[in-house]
């Protein structure tokens, strides 16, 4: 899920597959692409992996960034993870296996955070994916934008399944307003509020996380009712403000597209002040 750092992982994608990339257009509407399969096992398109993750969950992270997402924020710093099918193919078990070389530094809070991208795009490998590190005893957290959630079927039984094995969930709201979350990501927020009730019914620890873009999303109006909808959620352990930043624009350059933001300069440490104020953030 895009949060308001740009991804310098362990593993990028190359610039042949950057290029690809920009054929997404922002129309696309969200859907879960089946799982391809190894040896009869899932597999799942990684775009990157980063060992020593400390921004996406309690404690030391093993973040597993997956490809594919169907939003267009206009502030995305990872527009090089759209792309569904691009990066690299793994197994559960080979990411696993990777992961767990680096458990002696996880301590008693860390664990596997799996973002994206937007993760739940592939929610048949991220299942098998958490199923199996809950076997082994890792803390799993889920960083999402929500925008796949629905109450269809087949997707809501899986994504019920999901939470078995999820022991933390990070959700970005973009924006509280439906048409300014339109414009900001092309994407409606209806079913990505759903999912947060949803969730808070469910008792699943959640900490919310709000991208704050100047002239979009920082205008204490649309903060307070931000903040009136997280205080109808029993289950929100914490919020995050993530402040806008230009560091992901050269991304935008090199997939030959036209960055939206163009101008728009981070907001200020007094306006940052005033969302966590409002929102009662960290």
């Amino acid at each position: 899920m895009q949060t308001s750092r740009s991804v310098f992982p362990d593993t990028l994608l190359s610039s042949s597959t950057l290029q690809e990339s920009s054929s997404l257009t922002l129309s696309q509407e969200p859907a879960t692409t089946e799982c391809n399969m190894e040896n009869g096992a899932k597999t799942g398109y990684v775009h990157s992996l980063e060992s020593f993750g400390s921004v996406d969950g309690p404690g030391v992270r093993y973040v597993i960034f997956l490809s594919g997402c169907a939003m267009r924020c206009q502030f995305c710093h990872n527009p090089d993870t759209w792309n569904m099918t691009a990066g690299k193919s793994y197994t559960a078990d080979a990411l696993l296996k990777q992961a767990v070389k680096y458990r002696t530094y996880w301590g008693n809070k860390g664990g596997i955070t799996v973002s994206g991208g937007e993760p739940l795009l592939q929610i048949d490998f991220l299942i098998e994916l958490f199923r199996k590190a809950k076997e082994m005893g890792i803390h799993t957290t889920l960083d999402t934008s929500g925008n796949p959630y629905t109450e269809k079927e087949p997707f809501y039984s899986k994504w019920l399944e999901l939470m078995k094995y999820t022991d933390l969930i990070l959700l970005d709201i973009k924006h509280i307003d439906e048409q300014e979350h339109i414009k900001l990501t092309g994407q409606t927020n209806k079913n990505i509020l759903a999912m947060a009730e949803k969730l808070s019914d469910m008792g699943k620890p959640v900490w919310i996380r709000h991208v704050l873009v100047p002239d979009g999303s920082d205008k204490d109006e649309y903060l307070h009712r931000l903040a009136d909808f997280i205080h109808t959620l029993s289950n929100v352990e914490r919020v995050e403000v993530l402040p806008y930043h230009t560091l992901g624009k050269f991304k935008w350059e090199n997939l030959g597209l036209s960055y939206p933001l163009e101008g728009v300069n981070p907001p200020t440490q007094e306006r940052i002040d005033n969302a966590r104020k409002i929102l009662g953030a960290i």
